[in-house]
């Protein structure tokens, strides 16, 4: 099995065999202090020069005593999402073969190749959806409807016996697995109590991780059993069905509830997800920060109004930067990367790379609310730049020859650790913090279509970038996208740690 599997973890596009084998041979606006030097006088300033922290932009608020609510088995019911995210993003990487023998496509590159690029054609679609979807029926609805293209893709695929339907079944899967990028981060950050937010955000990366290395192992008894690449499909229909279920029994989001004027069943959402002694405190929030605005929900062109498009152009930013950064090369790599380390095993090489990844997710997941968001992220790029510098050397220096291999490995190995330490599992978590609830889910939808089409672009074009400058070159220019990406985050994201969603939101929204 590839190690591009693995890919499918942060959204990737997975690779196929003739990759590998070509590889081996090669956002009135928010604050303007939120943005740096464009903020005027009277605006909330954020700058990176002045190392403010958004405790400097707000009253120091005491965060509520222990919460005696039920957050964490809603958590767990829409991770369910994350999951089958990734799930279905890494199952055909081990199915592909034994599928297009039975399909009759083996000696066909190019249709492999499409049942590999309609997922990505469908996550596209549905990432621009489905913050429409959750505004126009609510969080908990959206995800019961996204259940529908994700049981029926799986089955489609299943039961395929021609390409087309093959295909139909990965396009439905991938239009499931878009709006699921957009809801899952979206709905965990609005039922979670503010000082756990930050770990609990995180897990949506923990979960794709580990619906990827649920993929891993589904393919395992492949070699005695090459029809099972059908069960491999098949199974992805009970989370599907669980995740509909689930959501029948979990509460709407309160602020989505508020919005839409349902206060009696916000309250009774508020006291299922905190308990009935934080009712009064959120609902406190709520109305202050709606105050003096009795503004619509917003549509698609008011994001790209003054109003909201510098901080909806973080968003985008965000996960342009950590796509350009190099992680689909890294991974594509990996197998002929470890091979000339001397093993020779893909299993281990995805094992080795997808250990590395969750191990971070997991040490993410408990620093998110101590150094914060911001500090994570610039770690993390910082660590991926200078990862990037290592491999890069190990190809050229000829000093460095004897240890080449060994050299490859650790920087492989520390690239994808300090990917999933912040630019892996923070943008997802940071934007439903930054974004005013106004245009949230849109504005999430938006950013997470720029990932997906960035996503798809790399796929795209990474092998004629390498053939034609060599992958050191490509290394090399990886590591100084890092670095711009760690100056970027330095001047224009503010730390949001500690702080509730209506606290973040009236601090960079413009005095009335």
């Amino acid at each position: 099995m590839s190690s591009n599997s693995i890919s499918s973890c942060w959204g990737l596009r997975p690779g196929s065999t003739t990759m590998e084998t070509e590889l081996t041979t090669s956002r009135r606006g928010f604050a303007a202090g939120f943005f740096g030097s464009s903020a005027k006088p009277r605006s909330i300033r954020a700058q990176a020069s002045s190392d403010e922290d958004v405790e400097d932009l707000l009253p120091a608020n005491d965060v509520p005593g222990k919460f005696s609510g039920t957050v964490l088995p809603f958590v767990g019911v829409a991770c369910l999402g994350a999951i089958l995210f990734g799930y279905h993003l890494g199952v055909v990487n081990g199915a592909l073969e034994y599928l297009a023998k039975d399909l009759g496509i083996a000696e066909n590159t190019v249709l492999q190749g499409w049942i590999v690029s309609s997922l990505l054609a469908g996550a596209t679609v549905g990432s621009f959806t489905g913050g429409a979807l959750a505004d126009k029926f609510g969080r908990t609805r959206t995800f019961q409807l996204d259940a529908i293209p994700l049981a029926v893709g799986a089955f489609l695929c299943a039961t395929a016996q021609s390409i087309q339907m093959m295909i139909v079944g990965r396009l439905l899967a991938g239009i499931g697995i878009g709006i699921t990028s957009a809801i899952v981060p979206l709905y965990i950050s609005e039922i979670s109590p503010t000082e756990i937010r930050g770990a609990l955000g995180s897990v949506n990366q923990l979960s794709i991780c580990i619906g990827i290395l649920a993929a891993l192992v589904a393919g395992l008894p492949l070699a005695g059993n090459p029809i099972w690449w059908r069960t491999m499909f098949g199974i992805s229909v009970v989370p599907s069905v669980l995740l509909a279920l689930g959501m029948t029994v979990s509460p709407e989001s309160p602020r989505w509830l508020f919005q839409q004027g349902k206060i009696s069943e916000a309250e009774k959402a508020i006291k299922t997800l905190y308990g009935k002694e934080r009712v009064a405190s959120v609902m406190h929030d709520l109305t202050t920060a709606s105050e003096g605005s009795s503004e619509p929900e917003a549509r698609w062109f008011d994001l790209f109004s003054s109003r909201y498009r510098k901080v909806v152009s973080v968003g985008a930013a965000l996960f342009l930067l950590q796509q350009f950064a190099g992680i689909n090369a890294v991974v594509y790599y990996s197998t002929s990367v470890f091979r000339s380390a001397g093993i020779a095993s893909d299993i281990a090489a995805s094992a080795l790379v997808g250990a590395s990844n969750v191990f971070g997710a997991v040490i993410a997941s408990s620093l998110m609310d101590k150094q914060g968001r911001k500090t994570l992220l610039i770690t993390s790029f910082s660590g991926m730049a200078a990862s990037m510098l290592l491999l890069s050397a190990s190809f050229t220096w000829s000093v460095l020859a004897p240890y080449s291999g060994t050299l490859a490995v650790l920087g492989t190995v520390a690239y994808v650790l300090s990917f999933s330490l912040g630019a892996g599992p923070v943008p997802a978590l940071l934007l439903p913090e930054i974004f005013a609830s106004r245009i949230r889910a849109k504005a999430i939808s938006l950013s997470l279509g720029t990932h997906w089409i960035c996503n798809f672009v790399i796929g795209l074009y990474f092998l004629s970038v390498v053939n034609k400058i060599g992958m050191s070159s490509v290394y090399l220019g990886f590591s100084t996208v890092c670095v711009l990406a760690a100056l970027y985050v330095s001047g224009n994201v503010v730390e949001t740690k500690g702080r509730s969603l209506e606290e973040i939101e009236r601090a960079l929204s413009p005095a009335s």
